[in-house]
């Protein structure tokens, strides 16, 4: 419970420094905050193992930790330095780290799921035991690779749990408008198991992923998780400034669920349920953002790459 607790916290004050970064021009391009989301990586990753490998979205920073990536070269990529995990050239899109069963994030929606579809069918044949999820959103569901992998991951029983984050909102558009039918359901076309649960209580993603995992590992195949969760923030941290405030959904429903649905808020109230002191806790979050800290000066102090560097690491 309280690896749980520090993990989310971990992800949730990254994002927040990220967001300080964004706002300060230290950041290219826009960044994706997964700020509401962090019981959903957690509670999966904590159903692995660390030689298990997953593949991460564009809004991936909670994937990647949650699996047991190093903060300060986290940062230094999506801060284009050279002492990233990916040397300054992924940025925050495209982030690896195979050390820890990081297979990569993907910029593309619905990319990376035929992706974990491969390193799976690789487990499946050196029988190697491992287990691979792919994250995905709800918007993803609507692309053919959803559909298409999913026929063959059930067909050949790979080793592998498709998670859909459904956050409701497909970067600008509602869920409700856009997806036909309830998600989870979609598994029964392929004979698999498919199940719902509140993505914003990370004992009960656990559960979900931990039955999963088992699935699979003992060669019975995949299994849908679909997770409902909220994203804080929109597609990307600082839209309003080119959309307008709030095109696509209302400033009181935003308010409601960050005061009511909080997933580090409800983790605590079970923490302290079951007997764990508030200052445990508070030691923590005071541990985390030690961390984050950190992470941010060695990101700060990591140099740019060279510009010959753009012609290193090119197949041709």
């Amino acid at each position: 419970m309280l690896e749980t607790y520090r993990k989310m916290v971990l992800i949730n004050q990254f994002e927040q420094a990220m967001i300080r970064l964004f706002q300060d021009g230290r950041v290219p391009g826009f960044t994706h905050s997964c700020q509401g989301q962090e019981a959903v990586p957690v509670g999966v990753c904590t159903a692995l193992q660390s030689t298990d490998r997953i593949g991460a979205t564009h809004r991936g920073h909670g994937h990647i930790l949650a699996k047991g990536a190093n903060p300060r070269p986290m940062m230094a990529e999506i801060l284009g330095k050279v002492d990233g995990y990916c040397r300054g050239m992924s940025g925050e899109l495209h982030i690896v780290d195979s050390a820890v069963g990081v297979v990569g994030a993907n910029g593309i929606v619905g990319a990376g799921i035929p992706i974990i579809a491969g390193a799976a069918l690789a487990d499946l044949l050196e029988g190697n035991g491992r287990v691979s999820v792919t994250f995905f959103g709800d918007g993803a569901t609507s692309e053919g690779t959803f559909a298409e992998t999913m026929n063959i991951a059930a067909n050949w029983k790979l080793p592998m749990i498709f998670v859909c984050e459904n956050n409701h909102y497909a970067e600008y558009s509602a869920a409700k408008d856009t997806v036909a039918g309830e998600i989870w359901r979609r598994s029964e076309a392929y004979g698999i198991p498919g199940v719902l649960v509140d993505g914003q209580v990370v004992g009960d993603v656990y559960e979900a992923a931990a039955t999963a995992v088992e699935r699979a590992r003992s060669g019975a195949g995949p299994t849908l998780i679909e997770a409902s969760t909220y994203r804080w923030h929109g597609h990307v941290y600082g839209e309003d400034a080119l959309i307008g405030t709030y095109r696509y959904r209302e400033a009181a429903e935003v308010k409601q669920m960050r005061a009511e649905r909080d997933p580090i808020k409800l983790h605590r109230e079970v923490c302290l349920g079951a007997g764990i002191g508030a200052d445990e806790l508070d030691g923590i979050d005071k541990a985390v953002r030690a961390e984050v800290d950190d992470a941010v000066e060695f990101a700060l102090a990591s140099p740019l790459p060279a510009p010959e560097q753009a012609l290193e690491y090119l197949f041709a």
